[in-house]
């Protein structure tokens, strides 16, 4: 499952998308954990103008606090096969889907014979941006009266390099090509939706890093952890 990303920074995202009001402000995160409820840069069908800034983990309605928030089942990834049957996202999937702006995503591989898994850097080629379907709650904390949106990766079975790379979940995020982005803000009714949400077809790119996807909470920022990722990314672009 897709619980660790790469984020682009403000300069980037406004690179790519000049005509886009760009309200993201942090920089870079070379690695960022869903775990730990991360802000991170979002296109919102209801604002599609926008590059906003949105909180990674789904918060339904019903949740009223940021305590039980913290607490509530695990959303960071929502399966496509079911997502329009289960309670957390069957409110939102048809009206509030949106786009998550990534530099890459992290996943594991299991090897035979071997406790700890190998873990792998997927991204698109030339180090373009990938863009991620989602699914999101406008959530407000009835306890401050903060409101914002947070949201859940979509999920699908894996293409062939993810089969062969997630070899034991054989799940990957669902990644929206670049030509299909308005249709999936835009679409409208289930089936349209559901024709959206199948493997990435296109090509993608990879290589091993660091062990990243055993850590729950970590600093994205780290130097060392930036330091080896860039290292890898020389070895292969250089």
């Amino acid at each position: 499952m897709c619980y660790h990303i790469g984020a682009p920074n403000k300069a980037s995202l406004k690179t790519k998308f000049p005509k886009k009001e760009i309200k993201y402000q942090a920089e870079e995160l070379f690695h960022v954990s869903g775990f730990t409820r991360p802000i991170l840069p979002v296109t919102l069908n209801q604002h599609a103008e926008l590059i906003q800034e949105a909180r990674w983990k789904l918060i339904p309605y019903w949740i009223k606090t940021e305590q039980e928030a913290s607490k509530y089942a695990n959303t960071l990834n929502a399966e496509a096969e079911s997502i329009f049957d289960k309670a957390s996202y069957k409110p939102y999937i048809e009206k509030q889907r949106g786009l998550l702006y990534v530099t890459g995503f992290f996943e594991p591989h299991r090897v035979p014979g071997k406790k700890e898994t190998e873990n792998y850097f997927i991204y698109a080629p030339k180090q373009d941006l990938l863009t991620l379907g989602i699914v999101y709650s406008d959530w407000t904390d009835q306890s401050t009266g903060e409101h914002y949106p947070t949201f859940s990766i979509i999920t699908t079975a894996a293409n062939p390099l993810l089969e062969e790379i997630h070899n034991e979940k054989k799940r990957m995020p669902l990644i929206i090509a670049e030509k299909d982005r308005d249709a999936w803000l835009f679409a409208e009714g289930r089936s349209a939706i559901e024709k959206l949400m199948i493997p990435y077809a296109n090509e993608l790119m990879s290589h091993q890093t660091i062990r990243v996807t055993a850590s729950r909470s970590e600093d994205s920022n780290n130097p060392i952890a930036q330091k080896l990722w860039t290292d890898n990314n020389r070895s292969l672009f250089d």
